[in-house]
C-alpha cells in the first residue's frame, strides 16, 4: 500500500512546479487522453488526476512517477523504497526537499549574452528553457472570436534565445549598413523614432535580411522565432490569457488604453510606440511580448491548428502561403489583440508603423 506521506508529499511537490515544467511532465509521463484535465483546469487539480492514473491499473506508478519528478527536474522526492532511499542518503532519514523555485532547465547555459553589432551596438539576448505547453485559447476564453487560435494542442519547444526586447532603431541603423545578403535595408524606416523604440515599418522580407546579416557577421544562426517559440517564451510558464494573468491594464503594455478586456480598467492611450523596457517583463525576462509592436514570425498563415507541428519548429507548408504570421499586439490595437494566444497574418512585404520583429537563435529551426 502507497505511504499516504509520501503521496502527500509527492503532490504538493509537483503542484508547486511551474506551469511550464509540470506540463513537461506530463508530456514524459503520457496519460491517456480524459486522464487528465487541459491546461485551462486548476494545476492542483490536474496534479491529483495525474496521481490517481499513476495509481491505478494502467498507470505508471507512484514510485516510477516520483522517479521521473526526480530526472527530469532534480528534486529530492519522496522515494518509495527504503533501499532506495538508504542509497542515495546513507541513512533511513527522510531527505530534506530542496526549495522548488531552484528546478530549472538552464543547466549550463549562460541566462543570457550580448551580441555586438558594432562597437557601440549590441543584442541583448535571453536564454529561455526548453519546455512543452499547450499552445492556442480555450474555446470560451475572453476575446476569441474565431477558430484560428485552436484546437489547442500540446507542443515541445527545444531551448533557445531570445532577444531581449523588440529590434530597436539603434540596433536596425547598425545592421543596415552592413553589405546586404539579398537586399538593400532602409537605414531608418520608422514612423516614430528614437534609438531605444522598436523599429516598425520593416516587411517580414526586411526582418529574414536583418537576421541573415547579423549570422554572418556573428558566424551563428539568428532567425524570426517560429509562431511555437513565440507564443512559448511569451507565456513562460503561464497559462492566463496575457503573462500578467487574465487581463491587462495600460500601465502593464503600451496599447489602446481607451478599450478594456473583460474585467480590466480603459486608461491611458498612448498612440505611438514607446522605448523598449518600459513594461514589467514575463518570468523568461522577456519585455514588450505584449503590445508596442506586432512581432514577425517564420510561419506561413494557417486557419487553425489541424496538422500543427508539435516539436516547435515553424509550420512553412501548406496554409496560405501569401501570409507570414503577426504575433503579441501594438500601440494601436484593442487589448483583446494582446492575448498570448493571438494570432494574424499579413504579406511578407507589408510595412506598417504597428509592426516590428524580434530575433531568436538556436532552438528548433527546421521546417515543416
Amino acid at each position: 500500500m502507497t505511504d499516504p506521506a509520501k503521496r502527500s508529499r509527492l503532490f504538493r511537490l509537483i503542484a508547486q512546479l511551474p506551469p511550464a515544467q509540470f506540463e513537461e511532465l506530463i508530456f514524459a509521463t503520457q496519460p491517456p487522453p480524459g486522464n487528465v484535465s487541459p491546461g485551462s483546469a486548476p494545476q492542483a487539480l490536474r496534479v491529483g488526476e495525474l496521481l490517481v492514473w499513476a495509481e491505478s491499473p494502467i498507470g505508471c506508478g507512484l514510485e516510477a512517477l516520483a522517479k521521473l519528478t526526480a530526472d527530469i527536474f532534480r528534486l529530492e522526492v519522496p522515494d518509495f523504497s527504503q533501499a532506495g532511499r538508504q542509497q542515495a542518503h546513507g541513512s533511513s532519514q527522510p531527505p530534506s526537499s530542496k526549495p522548488v523555485q531552484a528546478v530549472s532547465f538552464v543547466g549550463t547555459e549562460p541566462s543570457a549574452y550580448l551580441e555586438n553589432l558594432n562597437r557601440n551596438v549590441v543584442l541583448d539576448m535571453v536564454y529561455v528553457p526548453g519546455g512543452t505547453f499547450w499552445m492556442g485559447s480555450p474555446d470560451k476564453e475572453v476575446g476569441r472570436d474565431n477558430d484560428d487560435e485552436g484546437p489547442q494542442h500540446r507542443v515541445r519547444v527545444p531551448e533557445f534565445y531570445m532577444g531581449k526586447y523588440p529590434v530597436t532603431q539603434v540596433q536596425w541603423y547598425a545592421v543596415s549598413l552592413l553589405e546586404p545578403v539579398q537586399q538593400e535595408l532602409k537605414p531608418q524606416p520608422s514612423c516614430f523614432t528614437g534609438d531605444r523604440h522598436p523599429v516598425e515599418q520593416v516587411s517580414w522580407n526586411d526582418a529574414v535580411e536583418f537576421c541573415e546579416r547579423v549570422s554572418r557577421l556573428a558566424g551563428k544562426q539568428y532567425r524570426l522565432p517560429s509562431e511555437a517559440e513565440w507564443e512559448y517564451a511569451c507565456r513562460a510558464g503561464t497559462n492566463t490569457p496575457f503573462y500578467f494573468g487574465a487581463t491587462i491594464t495600460p500601465d502593464l503594455a503600451n496599447y489602446d488604453g481607451s478599450k478594456s478586456n473583460g474585467d480590466g480598467p480603459a486608461g491611458l492611450y498612448r498612440k505611438q510606440t514607446t522605448e523598449v523596457g518600459q513594461f514589467p517583463p514575463n518570468d523568461f525576462g522577456l519585455y514588450d511580448m505584449h503590445g508596442n509592436v506586432c512581432e514577425w514570425c517564420q510561419d506561413v498563415g494557417h486557419s487553425s491548428y489541424d496538422g500543427a507541428p508539435t516539436n516547435g519548429s515553424a509550420w512553412r507548408s501548406g496554409g496560405n502561403q501569401d501570409l507570414r504570421i503577426l504575433r503579441g499586439g501594438s500601440w494601436g490595437n484593442n487589448p483583446v489583440l494582446y492575448r498570448s494566444a493571438v494570432r494574424f497574418g499579413n504579406a511578407p512585404s507589408s510595412i506598417y508603423s504597428s509592426v516590428g520583429f524580434r530575433v531568436v537563435c538556436g532552438g528548433a529551426s527546421g521546417l515543416v
